[in-house]
């Protein structure tokens, strides 16, 4: 009686700890969704004038969120029932998750040498289809505005091209600025700015993703142990 009083109480122990564990996936996978959807707005002007497509790792990393999220919803409901075939499954799901998790990781991050390589010839592209793609031309001044840069070098990037023409949003001061006037426009170049604010923002959503990977491990431990007590109190009942 004694053994079956402590099975039970472990089980609800085990119960008690996986629910817990639920709630906190599902606040993991909140935070990547988050995270993954807000760093891709902030990229937005400096991914879209690299390589084409360079917006789909961050994407991937808010999908990917949004799947955790929904896995731990479900899982409450699996961990409340308390079917062992369902923990088990739910327990490879996760192991699952961990790899997917540290792939998306890796990949970000890999992901972050051909963004750099690709930047600085989809930046010159994009200055020269300046006041000719609307759309080229909006990230461009918004890069320029909000990054206090003017060009990919320097401000002369402008004055090479044809015809020579340096834009308002190199201007410290738009309403009061002569662009002809370098102590009116910003002269620093974008190229190692963006690729400064890139590094840096990259990394926080590869650090995130590898980060949270291991977490799952720890679900993994819980379902099954979970899993193993219940057939262990139905061993004990018919015995």
């Amino acid at each position: 009686m004694s053994i079956r009083l402590e099975t039970v109480a472990t089980m609800a122990c085990m119960k008690t700890l996986l629910i817990l564990f639920n709630f906190v996936f599902w606040a993991s996978g909140m935070l990547m969704l988050c995270i993954g959807i807000w760093m891709r707005i902030q990229l937005r002007d400096y991914v879209d004038t690299s390589v084409e497509g360079s917006g789909a790792a961050l994407l991937a990393i808010a999908c990917l969120g949004a799947i955790l999220a929904l896995a731990a919803t479900l899982a409450c409901c699996c961990t409340a029932r308390g079917h062992p075939a369902l923990l088990y499954l739910y327990g490879a799901f996760l192991a699952v998750v961990a790899l997917l998790e540290l792939g998306a990781g890796a990949s970000v991050y890999a992901y972050r040498t051909s963004l750099n390589e690709g930047f600085a010839q989809g930046l010159n592209d994009s200055m020269i289809a300046y006041n000719q793609d609307p759309s080229k031309s909006s990230h461009i001044d918004t890069m320029q505005s909000t990054l206090h840069c003017c060009g990919s070098r320097d401000y002369t990037d402008w004055l090479s091209m044809n015809p020579p023409n340096i834009p308002t949003s190199c201007c410290k001061v738009p309403e009061k600025c002569n662009t002809s006037n370098p102590d009116d426009i910003y002269t620093e170049g974008c190229y190692n700015l963006v690729l400064s604010f890139i590094n840096s923002n990259i990394g926080l959503v590869a650090g995130t993703a590898i980060g949270v990977a291991f977490f799952p491990l720890v679900g993994v431990f819980l379902a099954c142990c979970l899993a193993n007590n219940i057939n262990k109190a139905k061993y004990e009942q018919v015995a």
